[in-house]
This record gives C-alpha cells, sequence and structure tokens, in this order.
C-alpha cells in the first residue's frame, strides 16, 4: 500500500507564504505524476499543480506565478510553494500521486489526508 503524508498547511495573512510537503512511502516501484488538488467549502476538487518525473510541470491559472511545484524523487516528495496568498486561496490542500505498487504492474492514484490552508483578508 502507498502512503502519502502531507504537512505545511496552517493560517496566514494574504499576501503571506506556506509551504506544503508530501511525502510517498510504502511498497513503491514508480512514483510518476505528483500534484497538489484542493477543495473549498462547497466546491468541488480542483487542481493546482501537477509535476513529471522529469520535472515538467502543470499550473492552474489562478495560482500560475504565485505557487510553484517541486519534488525530490530520491524521496518520493512533492513540494508546493505558496506566495502571494490570497483569501481566495482558502481550502483543503490535498497531494496526489500516480504511482506502481510492489506486485502491481498498473499504476493506480493516491491521495493524502488532506491540509488546511486558511488565507486571512
Amino acid at each position: 500500500q502507498v502512503q502519502l503524508v502531507e504537512s505545511g498547511g496552517g493560517l496566514v495573512q494574504a499576501g503571506g507564504s506556506l509551504r506544503l510537503s508530501c511525502a510517498a512511502s510504502g511498497s513503491i516501484v514508480r512514483v510518476n505524476v505528483m500534484g497538489w488538488y484542493r477543495q473549498a467549502p462547497g466546491k468541488q476538487r480542483e487542481l493546482v499543480a501537477t509535476i513529471t518525473g522529469r520535472g515538467s510541470t502543470n499550473y492552474a491559472d489562478s495560482v500560475r506565478g504565485r505557487f510553484t511545484i517541486s519534488r525530490d524523487n530520491a524521496k518520493n516528495t512533492v513540494f508546493l510553494q505558496m506566495n502571494s496568498l490570497e483569501p481566495a486561496d482558502t481550502a483543503v490542500y490535498y497531494c496526489n500521486c500516480n504511482a506502481v505498487e510492489s506486485g502491481s504492474i498498473f499504476a493506480r492514484n493516491y491521495w493524502g489526508q488532506g491540509t488546511q490552508v486558511t488565507v486571512s483578508s
């Protein structure tokens, strides 16, 4: 089984910064794309940013230029540096990875438990 453990959420004032981390552990053969999604109250979960194993990135228009996704392949860890935070960024942030587990030939998507980010105005 693959587990994702997130850290780094919290309360910050508008204009501030936070850094989220997510480490994948377990019987992992290979981790493909890793990413971050978020879900605000009353809204659907939406993509924030993704990164491939080779470092290609993709961002939601709403965060491009303010957020930076990166990863440490040796540690199966993904980061999200969030700058110039806005109240609209308030949400539960979920880590996601597409990985192949030991004993399987197919990749699956795994989710973290979520971490709350609250931006006050």
